[in-house]
């Protein structure tokens, strides 16, 4: 039977290992770790195998050689906190590795600036995007550290930042940790998009305390919250239903189709902060409406399309869920294209105030062979009168539910 796997992380330099650690690595037959992490123990007379972009590569590697080798993985900082542990302890099984872990990179980030951080928030933008989760919290004051990569780097983070209204954050640059070249930089998002960092670096954002924080998303928002033309935005009580329907999730991939103002993609950003929502709308001036609200509350994963439906959509991953708020005499050929891209166990969410779309969205989803529900939506707003208060009425609303094995 073969010896589980040890890996070792390393902290942020040879510095942080202890002596146990180190005497494990003198007893290992392979030595697995990147270039950077392998150098200092050029001298052992054991095997090599360096990590690159490649990891199926590794697991195969280590499958194979742990039948009958004692392998020691070295990882940087901490191997469990978004690092290679993770990864391995998948591929491999639990009880076929062993951690050793160490300080992470954001606890000495965090202990160089003397600033406590049990409550700040941990994003890595390594192979991944979750400018969703960052700008959010950023946006209700919380402060973030930031794991970048050679294609998120500090300048794009603080253009990131500058184009959606978070200029008043200390931003801190803190490269090559635990090396004799350890800088550490504190400016602005401004000051940052002029400057060169190392690659090697972790990013800590603190907002400014004074600062009013956003507003706090939630179902079924006031609509005098977003710019729009008026009457042209899913009412609040309608939103709230609507995004019940659908049934978000964080790392959905979401298509608002005739978004208008984006209220029904803003308040999906609660939910998708690791996916992608795109608002697919063809008049501009309601496309500037969706870039406000964008920037007035924080969400960073939305992509604005502008196109005539049923077009616009070839260039658009598949989604998982649909939103249709308008769609007028194409309302069926809209349904129909869309749910060809539309992954398994999707669902499209149609609202329509007009009769002969109720049926259209019905017939459509039906001869799709979709799970089929309805539900009318009738709102009264109390509005005050001389010495009491009455109910106006607003529209009715059909909320078509179509879903794909899955109960409605």
């Amino acid at each position: 039977m073969s010896s589980p796997v040890t890996i070792i992380g390393t902290g942020v330099s040879p510095d942080d290992l202890t002596e146990k650690q180190r005497s494990i690595i003198r007893s290992a037959d392979v030595l697995v770790g990147g270039k950077r992490l392998l150098a200092p123990f050029e001298d052992l007379l054991c095997r090599r195998f360096v990590i690159d972009k490649n990891l199926k590569a590794l697991g195969d590697f280590l499958e194979r050689e742990m039948i009958d080798q004692t392998i020691v993985v070295l990882a940087s900082g901490d191997p469990l906190f978004f690092g290679v542990g993770t990864f391995l302890m998948r591929r491999l099984g639990g009880d076929r590795v062993r951690i050793l872990p160490n300080v992470s990179a954001v606890a000495t980030a965090f202990a160089r600036l003397g600033v406590p951080w049990q409550e700040a928030r941990v994003i890595s933008l390594h192979g991944r995007s979750h400018t969703g989760q960052l700008l959010h919290h950023l946006s209700v004051g919380d402060t973030v550290a930031v794991y970048t990569d050679p294609s998120h780097d500090p300048v794009w983070l603080a253009a990131l930042l500058a184009k959606n209204g978070l200029d008043d954050v200390t931003f801190t640059v803190l490269e090559q940790l635990g090396t004799p070249a350890e800088r550490i930089t504190r400016t602005t998002p401004e000051g940052a998009q002029t400057q060169t960092f190392s690659a090697l670096n972790l990013v800590v954002l603190q907002p400014d305390s004074k600062r009013q924080a956003r507003p706090a998303l939630f179902p079924g928002m006031p609509d005098d919250w977003f710019v729009h033309e008026k009457g042209l935005i899913t009412k609040a009580e309608v939103r709230a239903v609507t995004i019940s329907r659908l049934r978000l999730f964080d790392r959905a991939v979401f298509w608002d189709l005739g978004a208008g103002s984006g209220s029904v993609s803003i308040e999906a950003g609660q939910s998708i902060t690791r996916g992608s929502i795109y608002a697919v709308e063809q008049h501009a001036s309601r496309i500037a409406h969706i870039h406000e609200n964008i920037t007035r509350f924080g969400i960073g994963n939305i992509k604005v399309v502008e196109a005539r439906l049923p077009d616009g959509l070839d260039e658009l991953p598949d989604p998982d869920r649909i939103f249709i708020g308008g769609g007028g005499e194409n309302l069926g050929r809209i349904i129909r294209t869309a749910a060809d891209r539309l992954n398994k166990n999707g669902i499209i969410v149609v609202n329509t105030v007009l009769i002969d779309n109720l049926t259209a969205a019905r017939q459509a989803l039906d001869d799709l062979g979709f799970d089929v529900d309805m539900v009318q939506i009738q709102v009264s707003r109390g509005k005050s009168m001389p010495y009491s208060q009455r109910f106006e009425a607003a529209n009715p609303v059909w909320i078509i539910t179509g879903c794909r094995g899955c109960e409605v």
